[in-house]
């Protein structure tokens, strides 16, 4: 296997037909799941480790999840209650992990590039989990799986990506997989949150909801970093809904069928509004989270293959 292949750190550089492949086999864990059939025996005999470096609840359960459902031996690693605050470096945390033969790494750190730096250096498969504002790139195949499902394609389709793309490593896995898969993408935002060379992504820029959702097959309302607004980049909350918060007046720009998304966890009544984000059959929000375990049991099979060719 070539080595690119052996982790999974970024949607960035991934081809049509390998995020094709990844998506197929998770929608088949999808049924296996709904069926409540388990391939236990798939990853028995091996551990997988999150080692979170960030807090997240949702995402480490996902993988938790989809680690036991494939018959792995999960153990969880929160770093910050452990060695790391004592000053132990990302490198000495590797060679500890090598000695644990551990097999598959599930990492998510505030800092980019370092689930990459890791994989240098474990004999570990490595998956990022979101590291800091750069890729989260389960999160983007969770996504494109939930639209294909619902839409049965990807290419063609308009999505707006709106809100805080500046910061947001979910935009920027979204933006690569979807446009690689022929979606056309638009990000939606005030200028003081979304980033400068947005253009030179492939994607089209707007700046009021009204003209940025016209059309748009999908409505992907993204986390407001509530730690990011003491940096004056927005004014209020307040202010901040009444013109990019989702409610039902501003979804009626988009299409009549359209689907509204959201990675979670949501800050209701600030970036999207209750009626819309619970719509019975317009929101995917849910359905999202029970795409995310299916999405991960195709990660961690197809990476586990990946790197036990010889045994």
């Amino acid at each position: 296997m070539h080595h690119r292949n052996r982790h999974l750190l970024q949607i960035e550089g991934m081809h049509p037909p390998q995020i094709d492949a990844m998506l197929d086999l998770a929608e088949s864990y999808v049924l296996l799941n709904r069926s409540g059939k388990t391939q236990r025996d798939l990853l028995r005999g091996r551990t997988l480790i999150n080692l979170f470096f960030e807090d997240s609840t949702r995402t480490r359960t996902s993988f938790e999840l989809a680690g036991k459902r494939l018959g792995a031996d999960v153990i969880n690693m929160s770093v910050s209650t452990s060695s790391v605050n004592k000053g132990e470096t990302l490198l000495d945390t590797a060679a500890t992990l090598n000695a644990m033969n551990c097999d598959l790494l599930v990492v998510r750190h505030d800092q980019s590039g370092a689930p990459a730096l890791l994989a240098q250096k474990v004999d570990a498969a490595v998956i990022n989990a979101g590291d800091g504002t750069h890729e989260h790139p389960t999160q983007a195949l969770l996504d494109a799986l939930t639209i294909r499902r619902r839409k049965g394609r990807l290419q063609g389709l308009t999505i707006a990506i709106c809100g805080d793309v500046l910061h947001s490593r979910v935009a920027r896995s979204n933006i690569h997989l979807l446009t690689a898969m022929g979606s056309r993408v638009r990000v939606v935002g005030p200028p003081t949150l979304l980033p400068s060379n947005a253009e030179r992504l492939g994607v089209d820029v707007f700046h009021d909801m009204k003209s940025g959702l016209d059309g748009a097959d999908i409505v992907m309302m993204l986390r407001l970093q509530r730690e990011r607004m003491n940096r004056s980049l927005i004014p209020s909350f307040r202010e901040y809904f009444r013109f990019y918060g989702l409610d039902s007046e501003k979804f009626a720009y988009a299409k009549p069928d359209a689907l509204v998304m959201h990675p979670g966890p949501m800050n209701r009544g600030v970036e999207i509004d209750s009626a819309v984000a619970d719509h019975p059959e317009r929101s995917v929000i849910k359905e999202q989270v029970e795409m995310g375990v299916a999405v991960r049991m195709a990660v961690l099979d197809i990476l586990s293959r990946a790197n036990h060719r010889n045994d």
